[in-house]
């Protein structure tokens, strides 16, 4: 019994034993979503892209944007999550988990949104037989495939510790095909001494990876933009822009992650304000760089006096004002006040900063690909303004919703199988506690 106390596994019986009425229902909502997406693909399938806003001049529209941000968000896990890892950061443990699940499940979810944009299906596979190397889109499908294969090897070697844990306790009331999943994916991990090494020599390995991949991988995403000659896309600062933006989207996400994770467990005795200032002085420092970056772009853009781009601008503060003014403005400065002025730096004021940094950096992924693509070096002539102008559709919303929903089902489900919180490393400061005493 009183090892039983000890085991920090107690602490998550709730989330791992059994799921709550409030969590049944929840799940059962993200499914409704999931399926009226399902809905609303096939209805694109059958009847084509005029069920959709995309037109002749905007080819593109949410759903790049989508894949833009989910993209983002995963490598910003990536990076977050390496990064700490290699620096050996004392207040990792609690959320670095946390990050490598937002990684994955963003990958698995952010190229799909990209087979939404494919009129034809059918000749998905011409990308493989036909692709050219020379072709930026060829380089983000090679990209991103190695970014998934790396990162699901970082996740495991992260998890395997816990696993062989979970496997071993006889403390949680799981089901004997809970166990032998557990067992078969611990690979005979005992946590010999010889084990550890060679486990923290492959993690550290594949942390320095997975940093490396993820910048090269939305870089070579920001190249499709910059490599054209299209108005807003073609600069140079693009790859940094583009990864800096990642990476604060995903530190917001993060935090809000945090935030529900704790509330529905009650994990405030392992995610603290501690953490949330931590990753908010993350934000911080971001937001900085990424409103230098957007300044910086914008004016070179607008001080050149070129013919598209000063169109380009004007559409910017007309059409797409609002827009516009939440993803430079607010988006930049909120952090900075917040997270900047010790007096504000609550949970829940660092929480509702990171949602408002979300929205603002999904406006900023919008304003980057719908305002560009309406305003070509070559208009077509005599055409009808709803052709001419991009309006997502419910079809389109609806598959957003889905893919976020799907997001949230699978984090759902994964903190159901093994701890939010690595408890590997909540045992090894039980057991150093045990021996001070």
């Amino acid at each position: 019994m009183e090892n039983e106390k000890k085991s920090p596994l107690r602490e998550f019986a709730p989330q791992l034993e059994q799921t709550s009425f409030a969590g049944y229902a929840w799940i059962v909502f993200l499914l409704a979503v999931i399926g009226f997406g399902i809905y609303a693909f096939f209805q694109q399938v059958f009847k084509g892209h005029e069920v959709t806003g995309m037109r002749d001049n905007v080819v593109w529209g949410v759903y790049i944007v989508n894949f833009i941000f989910f993209m983002g968000i995963s490598y910003a896990g990536a990076l977050i999550s390496g990064t700490l890892h290699l620096f050996k950061t004392t207040w990792r443990k609690p959320v670095i988990r946390m990050a490598e699940f937002i990684t994955v499940i963003s990958l698995l979810i952010g190229p799909c949104f990209i087979l939404l944009c494919i009129g034809r299906l059918d000749k998905l596979y011409y990308l493989v037989i036909f692709g050219r190397i020379q072709s930026p889109i060829t380089w983000d499908v090679i990209a991103i495939s190695t970014d998934i294969f790396g990162c699901f090897i970082f996740l495991y070697l992260a998890l395997l510790r816990d696993l062989a844990t979970l496997r071993d306790d006889d403390f949680l009331r799981l089901p004997s095909w809970r166990k032998r999943i557990y067992k078969a994916l611990a690979l005979g991990y005992t946590g010999a001494p010889e084990q550890q090494q060679r486990l923290n020599r492959a993690t550290d390995i594949m942390a320095a990876m997975v940093i490396s991949i993820a910048i090269i991988v939305y870089s070579v995403l920001a190249w499709i933009f910059s490599v054209t000659l299209q108005p807003g896309w073609h600069s140079t600062i693009f790859g940094p822009y583009f990864v800096i933006a990642a990476v604060y989207s995903g530190s917001a996400v993060l935090i809000i992650t945090m935030w529900v994770f704790r509330k529905v467990y009650h994990l405030e005795d392992y995610i603290t304000k501690k953490h949330f200032v931590a990753v908010g002085v993350i934000m911080l420092v971001l937001a900085a760089f990424f409103g230098y970056f957007t300044f910086s772009d914008y004016l070179t853009k607008w001080y050149g006096s070129e013919k598209n781009d000063e169109l380009l601008i004007q559409l910017l503060f007309k059409e797409f004002y609002w827009p516009f003014i939440i993803s430079n403005y607010i988006g930049v400065l909120l952090p900075l006040i917040v997270v900047g002025i010790p007096k504000f730096r609550t949970v829940t004021n660092i929480t509702l900063t990171s949602i408002v940094v979300v929205i603002a950096l999904w406006l900023n992924r919008y304003i980057i690909v719908v305002p560009t693509l309406e305003s070509p070096y070559l208009p077509i002539q005599d055409a009808r303004p709803e052709w001419v102008n991009y309006t997502a559709t419910w079809v389109e919303w609806s598959l957003n919703a889905a893919g976020v929903a799907v997001f949230c089902l699978l984090f759902t489900l994964a903190s159901k199988f093994v701890p939010i919180v690595p408890v590997t490393g909540l045992m090894e400061e039980a057991k150093k506690e045990d021996v001070l005493v």
